[in-house]
């Protein structure tokens, strides 16, 4: 007889919702977890970085209080006050996710690493877990790569760069994807150095290269250095054998720097499971699953969250897909519904400012899927009466539409672009027709008036067709 009805691992944002919803259910809930409650997304991961950017953006629109006629001092950073301000956050969110809470909900939670003893069990603290089903939501770690010289010198990677005591002088980043980014611009506001090594042809190179070439700017204009397209061929300590880090390209090329963040990628937390005893198949991107989310290899286990390798979609490594995990699980493993895990509708924000937004497709994704009659529509922030009221009219949206008016995409560069992506998520994910967005009444003004006038604009040339004007010419004389 199992000891436990769901047994979850790791018990960051899939984890804790799986727990809850079964534990609500009145199912007998073990949750281990052997670190920090809350997981990456709260203790290192988005809430510490959306407030150290919180607070590099109120220093960056203290500089730039001129443009509304206002003449303020420079921004003095008090770092430790920005510090105080970052574990504000993170213990103001901590008792959501706390030990306490759990155990409240009759979870029994268990603080300790956790490896398989077989296909129904796993062992934790010392004590043996049976299960009827199992979840893992261990998450993942960010990317150490194997680079010379990197056991000699100091680095940080999210887990530690909120850590520090004091701002770091230049802050060397490698990599140029969303979190490399963020932290680039955040630095550099609060007043560091701040350079970003990219290895591959430009930053964000997942993102719309029409968005990225809007975004580049306004980093360099905060002070990053960004070098793209430049490959690290080893590191090392400074020929003075003072504190630091030199980065050594490739072709020969140095740069200097006092602190070196990794920000290359990340990896599954596979190590330490012994998932091959728990038949438990995975490979390089996490736990191989079917698209309900349950493993290839054994029946009684789900894997959730960044560590969940789903057929045909590989892993997504955004707080957003743990929480639909979660709910896909649900479904699947205590409902016992049909259900299929998708990507259609999926969002995704880098929080620089202004933010750059994709929902769906790209324009090259979609032309690369091979979607026929493919359609962009452009609105630029430059014809918005909002941005334009607040002096930030740089930025568009940027509409992929498909055959018959179905929106396959949709990029935003904008400030808070991110609080504008659900209406397109929404969207794509319910299969709305574009005249849906084109015939909303949107209050005004507001930014996401921009996304309208790019959907009205697909239906101006059949408006303005020879067809419709004949029809008015008849239609206007009848009485």
């Amino acid at each position: 007889m199992p000891d436990f009805d769901v047994v979850v691992i790791g018990a960051g944002a899939a984890g804790l919702s799986v727990a809850a919803i079964s534990a609500g259910l009145g199912l007998n809930v073990a949750l281990v977890e052997r670190h920090r409650m809350g997981g990456d997304c709260l203790n290192y991961g988005c809430v510490p970085s959306k407030a150290l950017l919180a607070a590099a953006h109120a220093a960056a629109e203290a500089r730039t209080a001129g443009r509304f006629g206002l003449r303020l001092p420079p921004p003095e950073v008090d770092w430790a006050g920005v510090r105080a301000h970052v574990r504000g956050a993170i213990d103001r969110i901590a008792p959501n996710d706390s030990v306490a809470r759990f155990r409240g909900m009759g979870v029994e939670v268990v603080e300790a690493p956790a490896h398989f003893l077989s296909p129904d069990a796993i062992e934790a603290g010392g004590r043996r877990f049976g299960f009827r089903r199992c979840v893992v939501a261990a998450g993942s770690a960010a990317v150490v790569p194997e680079l010379p010289g990197l056991d000699a010198v100091p680095w940080l990677t999210n887990e530690t760069i909120f850590d520090l005591d004091e701002p770091p002088a230049h802050l060397l980043i490698l990599g140029g994807g969303p979190i490399g980014l963020e932290m680039a611009q955040a630095h550099a506001r609060l007043g560091c150095a701040v350079t970003v090594l990219e290895g591959a042809g430009r930053i964000a190179g997942r993102e719309d290269a029409e968005l990225v070439e809007g975004l580049r700017p306004f980093l360099r204009a905060d002070g990053v250095a960004i070098r793209e397209g430049v490959r690290v061929a080893r590191v090392e300590a400074p020929e003075d054998g003072g504190p630091g880090v030199v980065a050594v390209l490739e072709g020969g090329g140095r740069v200097a720097g006092s602190h070196l963040l990794l920000a290359v990628g990340r990896a599954p937390r596979l190590s330490g499971l012994d998932l091959p005893t728990g038949n438990v198949a995975a490979g390089p991107k996490g736990i191989a699953t079917r698209r309900d989310l349950r493993s290839t290899s054994n029946r009684r286990v789900w894997a959730v969250g960044d560590i969940a390798d789903p057929e045909g979609l590989g892993p997504r490594a955004f707080t957003h897909v743990a929480s639909q995990h979660a709910g896909i699980v649900v479904r699947s493993m205590l409902f016992r519904l049909p259900v299929r895990l998708d990507y259609d509708a999926l969002p995704r924000v880098t929080y620089t400012d202004p933010e750059l937004a994709q929902i769906g497709l790209t324009e090259a994704e979609a032309r690369e899927a091979g979607h026929e009659g493919v359609t962009v529509l452009r609105w630029p922030l430059s014809e918005n009466d909002r941005a334009i009221a607040e002096g930030r009219p740089e930025g568009m949206v940027k509409l992929v539409v498909g055959k018959r008016g179905r929106l396959l995409g949709a990029g935003i560069l904008a400030p808070r672009a991110g609080e504008m992506a659900g209406l397109y998520g929404l969207m794509i994910g319910r299969k709305l027709p574009l005249s849906a967005l084109a015939g909303m009444v949107l209050p005004y003004p507001t930014l996401s008036e921009a996304g309208k006038r790019a959907a009205g604009d697909y239906y101006t040339p059949r408006l303005l067709s020879p067809t419709t004007k004949r029809l008015i010419g008849w239609l206007k004389r009848l009485p």
